[in-house]
Formats: structure tokens, sequence, C-alpha cells
């Protein structure tokens, strides 16, 4: 039987309407946030080699190429009865919006960062959509994090900031790419919350319209900007290592794609974020000699070291919050004429 996106539960809630994990198992919010940290490092190397190491001239068409292989991997699941969505309707775009703006642009801006910057610096200057993603949260969604969490964010950044101030191959558009790369992960994320509550329409349909409808205008822009004869003209196209790896990008983003649909599901849009820059503590030192574009500076790796110590200790604060034991004492129920008495819950 295949799985329905958005299905209600016997219960009468939609499967996809949990907060934060606390319907979820503690093993379960585990596996979701290590299996989403395990593929994004994968198809973070992937995506250094091509376009760094082999020096592919067009992180547009892997972008592309990431989202064909989406489009093709759901509908081969629908067809087989694997996995069921809902049909394209004129209620679709309004239902998605602003998702697959925050997509095309996430999509394109982390692959050019990827690019133009040292991996060290990469996962550094992504510890802002960590400050991004608790700030829409507390506007958007009305979550706002302890005294706990934001010290340590604001760690993070700073160190952050004390590594830029040393970053011997500073590339302008590089760093443009990456802020808006994380303004839009910190979006994507949050709204991706709100969306994975509308009910009948889930994370499958989220990924499969998403790439739909950002596509023609993604294929429409590289070909009016000259990205595309460029990549067509490539001249490494017969070499098999390349194009292994080029195919892999592809189908690998298909994964981290679903992995963060998963992950914000099962726990939340501010432990997807900092998961994936936890990921980036392993990404970073291994960067250093991964790629050859490193320069290293006392001070820069300094900086990187205070953001990377910083990542730990939020990835202790945030799940010591969650524990089931701390979550019983923090949830009261109000009793006219009683004292409040705390009420179970799960993680």
């Amino acid at each position: 039987m295949g799985v329905v996106d958005g299905q209600t539960t016997s219960q009468g809630h939609s499967s996809s309407s949990g907060s934060d994990g606390r319907r979820y198992g503690m093993l379960q919010c585990f596996l979701a946030a290590f299996f989403y940290g395990a593929v994004s490092f994968l198809i973070t190397t992937i995506n250094k080699s091509v376009l760094t190491i082999y020096k592919f001239p067009s992180f547009q068409l892997v972008g592309i190429g990431q989202m064909i292989a989406t489009l093709v991997v759901l509908q081969l699941g629908k067809l087989f009865n694997i996995i069921q969505f809902p049909g394209l309707d004129s209620s679709t775009f309004s239902k998605v919006f602003p998702l697959p703006l925050f997509y095309l642009v996430n999509l394109v801006s982390g692959l050019g960062s990827t690019k133009r910057l040292s991996l060290p610096m990469f996962t550094v200057l992504r510890r802002f959509s960590i400050l991004f993603t608790m700030l829409l949260e507390g506007y958007l969604l009305q979550k706002h994090s302890s005294s706990r969490v934001k010290a340590v964010i604001w760690m993070m950044v700073a160190g952050a900031i004390i590594a830029a101030l040393d970053d011997l191959a500073f590339d302008m558009q590089g760093y443009v790419l990456i802020f808006l790369n994380d303004i839009c992960t910190a979006g994507n994320g949050v709204f991706l919350k709100k969306k994975l509550d509308i009910k009948d329409f889930g994370k499958y349909a989220l990924m499969y319209y998403n790439a739909l409808f950002m596509l023609p205008i993604a294929i429409t822009f590289s070909v009016l900007t000259g990205d595309m004869t460029k990549a067509l003209d490539y001249p490494l196209w017969s070499d098999i290592y390349f194009l292994l790896q080029f195919i892999g990008t592809c189908l690998v983003g298909f994964v981290l794609i679903y992995a963060t649909v998963l992950c914000t599901h099962i726990n939340s849009a501010l432990t997807t974020t900092v998961t994936g820059c936890l990921k980036n503590v392993i990404i970073t030192y291994f960067g250093m000699v991964f790629g050859g574009d490193y320069i290293y500076a006392r001070l820069n790796f300094i900086g990187v070291t205070v953001s990377v110590v910083a990542s730990l200790v939020y990835t202790y604060v945030k799940f010591d919050e969650n524990r089931p034991d701390r979550v019983f004492n923090q949830i009261t129920i109000p009793v006219s004429g009683l004292q409040s008495r705390p009420a179970s819950a799960t993680c």
C-alpha cells in the first residue's frame, strides 16, 4: 500500500501536524536529524568536487539537474503507488507559495557560494541562517527560544564574524550569495513548517510542486544568461568520474530535499538548520584540506573554532530542553480554584 501524503491518523490528527517533534520518540527525532546531516554532508562534498575541483562552469545547471531528478523520482513513486500526493489544480500555487521562490533562490545561491567560497568559510557563514531562523520563528510562528539558546546562537555568529574579518580568500560575490542563501534557508524552513500543517497537502506535494513551478524559470534564466551554453560546452562530459559525480549530485539533491522536509516535520525548522551546521563541524576542518582553496590565517582559524564549539554547545542545549522529563515539567493544565498541575507529554 502506498504512503499517502498528509494522511490522517486514527486519532483524527494530520500526520504532518506535529509541533517541534513532541509527538515523536527521542529515537525518531535523533534519526531524522542524523539522516539529514549525513545526506547534507555527502551533497556538500560532491557539489564542491564538481564545481571547484572539476571546475564545472554552471552551478545553475547543477540546480536544474537536481530539480529534474526530484520531479522524476516523485512522479515514479506516485506512478507505482509507493507515495501519493494531490494532483495539480488551480489552488496548488497559492497553497505552496512562497516556498517555490525560497526553494529556487536557496538552491542556486547555495551552489554558487559553494563554488566561490572555501568549505570552511562556507560552513562558518552558514551560521547566520540559525540566527535568521530564530528571528523568523519568533515573528511568524510565535515560537521563542530560551535565553540559553539565544546566547549560544550569538556566540556562533560572533565566531563567524571573527573568521570573516581575517578571510584571506575574500570573495564579494561569494559572500553575497551565502547571505542570500542564509536568508532563504531560514525563510524556507519556517514557511515549510507552516505549510506542512495544511491538511492533505504534505511533504511530497511540497517537494514536487516547488521543483515543478521553478524549473521553467531556472531553465529560462540559464539560457538567457548564456550559462546553459557554457555548461554544454564543458569539455569533461566524457569523463566517467565527473559524469558519475554530476549524476550523483542531482540524485542526492532530491534525497536532501526529502531529508530536510522530514527533519523539519519531526523536529523543527531551527533543529533542521542547526543539524546542517553541526554537519559543517566535520565539513569545516575536512574542507581545509579538500578543495584546495582555503588559506590559513590565525584569526580566521580562531573564529572558525569559536563558531564550531558554539554549534556543539547549541546541540546540547537544544536537545536538553526537549527531553521528555523537561517537557513534562514545563506543561501545566490550569484548573479553576486549584494550583496548576503538570500534564504528561512526549518528545
